[in-house]
């Protein structure tokens, strides 16, 4: 018995002459009364073939299967499925991609939910090659992940040589080795099984696998395979992978820093993993310094790295209004003391980019570099010992309290005055909630213009030293009220009826 939005997964045999993973192909169409589904089957090694697939309604599904090896044609195949338990949401896919248009606000266009509806907050994080550590590392960085607030991990596939990234992975995704060179037209099933076994784990956190698909760091010929390979890479890659309810794809890290990859290819690396995957599971591209167009139709959020190196999850405002997706700033820089600029902020200045892109409708994601400790987070994974980690895991409590709906302010004649300088976050269509922050700014007061006709609980937040201090009575018209004159606070007020 399979649970809903889990893998269905049936092994067969088959040929194990010349070099199946290129000239064997296995399909399957999964049917439940009217729905259906077609999927791709793989090899795995030694006359090994798999044919999974996700159910995504209860009830049983059959398929028979079609191969041009007669030892795995035509075998009939049943997935009897149970309902998804408790906890068991399934995919994360676009708001406006879960409900009807009928049901759906302006603001649901920038945000995610899961496939049954319930809302997703990604609080993301950064560990580019944790698969390819030492086994006793990569146990240790799913132990910190169960205990940390993350629930998205952006994660290469291919192994990364970088500053800091120098040592060769114990396999690889293709055959071979650095010594003796890679045969670029045979898997390793090593390789992938142990991948996979990670993304089952990261699911069973209930934390999202953001994969890589492709990068520039890179001594081992994997950036340079050539626009042919590539698409029997992505193939395999989502054949074998797509049936995780946890997966989304990101097509590069740093697509500019491929610059023998052209536009063209990069569209056509979509279109290929768009053809593969029958969930339609999330999909970006991400830039070091030339921003991706992010209006193609095939983008379904913008993984953006900052592209000032001041200005950050502020531009989250701009990036909504060009792009009218969901925007997840994956790269705001790092907290750490690295000799680079891209990681050598401070906790404060990173939870403040965090604030500032969450009130602004924007996601952010995590990364630490701290050059002291052997394992270093953002690329290796292991421990994480940063101070903001505790900070974002106070912020998403925040966020989970904000009611469905809620919008980034509007400046507005009446409202002006009153509340350019500081970003906000609230519901205006009853007045019931709003959410100022004031970031590097502090102020000793604050005046404000509440809603005709509402009243008002207010607290005080301080953001960094996580604290909530409701002030005493209601608030109704024109108020002021005392700040602590500190950096990093925030303003709460919720309507009383």
């Amino acid at each position: 018995m399979t649970e809903q939005y889990k893998v269905f997964e049936k092994e067969l045999s088959g040929t194990k002459q010349g070099n199946p993973y290129q000239d064997i192909w296995l399909k399957a169409v999964f049917q439940n009364n009217a729905e259906e589904t077609e999927v791709n089957g793989f090899y795995c090694g030694d006359g090994r073939y798999k044919v999974r697939f996700m159910p995504t309604r209860p009830g049983t599904w059959k398929a028979v299967t079609k191969s041009n090896d007669p030892m795995l044609d035509r075998i009939e195949l049943v997935c009897e499925c149970m309902s998804a338990r408790e906890g068991n949401h399934g995919r994360v896919l676009r708001r406006d991609e879960v409900f009807a248009p009928c049901d759906l606000s302006e603001e649901d266009r920038f945000h995610f939910s899961y496939e049954d509806g319930t809302r997703f907050q990604p609080f993301g994080t950064t560990c580019y090659a944790w698969i390819n550590q030492p086994e006793t590392v990569q146990e240790q960085t799913l132990q910190t992940l169960k205990n940390s607030c993350f629930n998205k991990v952006r994660m290469c596939i291919f192994p990364k040589f970088y500053t800091y990234n120098t040592e060769n992975p114990s396999c690889y995704a293709f055959e071979g080795n650095e010594e003796e060179g890679f045969d670029f037209s045979r898997f390793n099933p090593v390789f992938w099984e142990k991948l996979e076994k990670r993304i089952r784990q990261l699911d069973e956190l209930g934390i999202q696998a953001d994969i890589i698909l492709l990068h520039p760091y890179d001594k081992w010929g994997f950036a340079r395979m050539g626009r042919e390979t590539d698409a029997f890479y992505l193939k395999y890659a989502v054949d074998r992978l797509c049936h995780y309810k946890n997966v989304w794809w990101s097509m590069a890290n740093e697509f500019d820093l491929l610059p023998w990859k052209s536009v063209e290819d990069w569209e056509f690396y979509a279109r290929t993993v768009m053809c593969r995957d029958c969930y339609g599971h999330l999909r970006s591209i991400h830039n070091c310094i030339q921003m991706y167009d992010h209006n193609r139709p095939w983008i379904t959020h913008a993984s953006i790295q900052r592209v000032d190196i001041y200005k950050t999850a502020e531009s989250v405002t701009e990036w909504r209004k060009t792009y009218h997706k969901p925007i997840v700033v994956d790269e705001c820089a790092y907290e750490g003391n690295i000799n680079y600029g891209w990681g050598n902020i401070t906790g404060e200045e990173m939870t403040r980019r965090f604030w500032e892109g969450c009130i602004r409708g924007g996601y952010l994601s995590h990364g630490e570099v701290y050059v002291q400790h052997e394992q270093i987070w953002w690329a290796h994974g292991g421990r994480l010992h940063g101070t903001c980690p505790e900070r974002i895991a106070f912020l998403k409590e925040i966020m989970e309290d904000v009611p469905d709906g809620a919008a980034p302010l509007r400046l507005t004649p009446d409202n002006h005055l009153d509340n350019w300088d500081v970003p906000c976050l609230c519901k205006e269509d009853d007045n019931s909630y709003f959410l100022y922050y004031f970031g590097f700014f502090k102020p000793a007061f604050r005046t404000y213009k509440l809603a005709k006709g509402c009243a008002y609980t207010i607290e005080l937040i301080d953001t960094w030293n996580m604290t909530i201090n409701k002030l005493p009575g209601i608030y109704a018209g024109d108020i002021r009220i005392d700040l602590p004159e500190r950096q990093y606070m925030a303003v709460r007020m919720k309507k009383v009826n």
